[in-house]
């Protein structure tokens, strides 16, 4: 498979870095780029373009980490931070803008009365998503193993 175009939605969560490498991977031997889009979700109550201080300042954090992951990959590495009432639809939108052909997400593994689940963002974007979409799930803690 060739991927010239990977898009990776983050969210500052470890698994992120796992993701962006994997991106890095799959798109460097092709001289492909790799996107990476920090939404910031603004509740309904709020203008769309409120300014939400707190989570840009993280936002930007978790971008400039990844940046400088992606050149440690030997990667330029194209970040972008979004406002959005909902991630899975503007995730969606990126995707058919830039003409992704792949999209990686990290996951962490998350348990929901007592099974694992998926974020809503992951379950959206595997139904929505008009490319393929890799899933970058994190390790089970060895606690959870059986």
């Amino acid at each position: 498979m060739r991927f010239s175009k990977v898009l990776v939605p983050v969210h500052g969560a470890e698994v992120d870095d796992e993701a962006v490498r994997l991106a890095c991977q799959v798109t460097k031997p092709f001289q492909g780029k790799v996107f990476v889009l920090y939404i910031i979700e603004v509740n309904r109550g709020l203008p769309l373009d409120a300014e939400v201080k707190a989570e840009t300042e993280k936002a930007e954090r978790v971008l400039d980490h990844i940046v400088r992951l992606g050149r440690e990959e030997g990667m330029e590495i194209e970040a972008e931070l979004l406002q959005a009432r909902e991630a899975g639809p503007a995730v969606v939108d990126e995707v058919v803008e830039r003409g992704a052909d792949l999209v990686i997400l990290g996951q962490a593994y998350k348990r929901h009365f007592g099974t694992f689940s998926l974020r809503t963002t992951a379950s959206y974007l595997l139904k929505n998503v008009p490319c393929r979409v890799w899933i970058c799930r994190e390790s089970i803690p060895p606690r959870n193993w059986g």
